[in-house]
């Protein structure tokens, strides 16, 4: 089949890839000038099956209305709302109820321990050296963190996810620069939770595409769609539009606009994530793999000879605005743990991407409803866990064929209940 994707994140790279592999005559239209511009440039990198869940969660409502008050909560919300924020909220809002959060979480863990399989095949099979390591430790301030993580540790031994619980001086074996005078209660370690950096694999499975005969044109912003038995593809600024067999949607926060003409409505929201990179001033100082600061919701990670630090997400903000109180945390959370890691005089980048999240929480997959129209969208803040999976579940169901996976729960059906 000739098939376009719209998008050339990690989401779009990977499903361009698979459906090449399958042999199909892809393209690949990306309005930025490179792959992994966006949500795919500086995310967090860590790939945890057993803690991938939804934002929307039980008790998540009354943290977001504390953090109208609070300068360093992990969850912000903007004064400048639009409607459509608002909408969102309110579903969101219904999402958190517990049985709702179960069933999206067992969605997610799902999909993310398929996806972790696909990463590791692929990144064998093509022997892809980007920045990575094994293994994350959670990080539990005090008796307080210890009591509230104890609902989590049951989920992950139904899920059957291997961990250990640890005191103080195990997490320190395992992480041996941790700052000895912050206090610690005790940690979990996830042995196999791994953390990489997404946009070095990102430009690499794009390199591998390229190979199998998929083309990517840049500087293309799609202007509109429409449907088979004709399905073609408009760029703006181009007269005659582009005829395919189908079309599938990864444009991230541009998805909903370019499905909205069609009557598919798709309530996506920007979920703003941060994150702070730096190099390594001292790699004795630095983490060896990853950490996550429960208390702050903020993660710690070794990016090769660099350490990044990400966390925050807010609501209602412009993404060219920064929330100096985020990044201050992110700062703070480092010293805490790290104090001699990073450069930080020089060469930091600090980051805000925008995270296309669904109420719910899980993407949506698959066939739209709308012939010659595939979705592959909204995996919010977990795209780069979830990119492998997803992009071979959306090639088999484009060519016919039952995926390894379960889609229960994540097809566009969901958004009529």
């Amino acid at each position: 089949m000739k098939i376009a994707i719209i998008g050339a994140g990690v989401i779009g790279v990977s499903t361009a890839f698979e459906l090449a592999a399958d042999g199909h005559e892809v393209s690949v239209f990306e309005r930025r000038s490179a792959a992994a511009e966006e949500t795919s440039f500086a995310n967090a990198g860590i790939i945890s099956p057993g803690y991938a869940a939804p934002w929307a969660a039980p008790g998540m409502p009354s943290k977001a209305f504390k953090s109208l008050f609070g300068r360093q909560a992990p969850v912000q919300l903007g004064w400048g709302m639009t409607g459509s924020e608002l909408g969102w909220l309110w579903k969101w809002r219904l999402a958190c109820k517990p049985d709702a959060y179960l069933a999206n979480r067992s969605r997610l863990q799902r999909l993310a321990a398929y996806s972790q399989q696909r990463l590791q095949a692929i990144g064998h099979e093509l022997r892809l050296e980007y920045d990575r390591s094994d293994g994350q430790l959670l990080l539990l301030r005090s008796d307080k963190d210890l009591l509230q993580a104890e609902p989590s540790l049951q989920l992950l031994r139904d899920a059957g996810i291997p961990f250990k619980q640890l005191d103080s001086t195990a997490a320190r074996s395992i992480e041996p620069a941790l700052n000895a005078e912050t206090a610690l209660a005790g940690a979990i370690h996830l042995p196999g939770d791994e953390v990489g950096n997404c946009r070095q694999f990102t430009m690499l499975l794009k390199a591998a595409a390229q190979q199998l005969g998929a083309k990517f044109e840049f500087n293309c912003s799609v202007a509109q769609i429409t449907p088979a038995p004709a399905a073609t593809v408009s760029i703006a600024g181009k007269t005659l539009p582009r005829r395919f067999d189908a079309v599938v949607v990864c444009a991230g926060m541009a998805s909903a606009a370019l499905l909205k003409p069609l009557g598919l409505q798709i309530p996506l929201a920007a979920v703003h994530g941060y994150s702070i990179s730096a190099n390594i001033r001292e790699p004795l100082n630095a983490p060896v793999s990853a950490v996550f600061d429960a208390q702050h919701q903020v993660s710690i990670s070794r990016m090769g000879q660099r350490v990044r630090i990400a966390g925050g997400a807010d609501i209602g903000s412009h993404r060219e605005r920064k929330n100096a109180d985020t990044i201050a945390t992110l700062y703070k959370v480092l010293y805490d743990w790290f104090p001699g890691a990073a450069q930080l005089a020089s060469n930091v980048q600090i980051w805000k991407g925008a995270c296309p999240a669904l109420p719910d929480g899980p993407p949506l997959l698959g066939a739209s409803g709308l012939p010659g129209i595939w979705l592959n969208l909204g995996h919010g803040a977990s795209g780069w866990a979830l990119a492998c999976g997803s992009a071979r579940a959306t090639a088999d169901l484009l060519a016919g064929r039952t995926p390894e996976i379960d889609l229960e729960g994540l097809g566009v059906e969901r958004l009529r209940r």
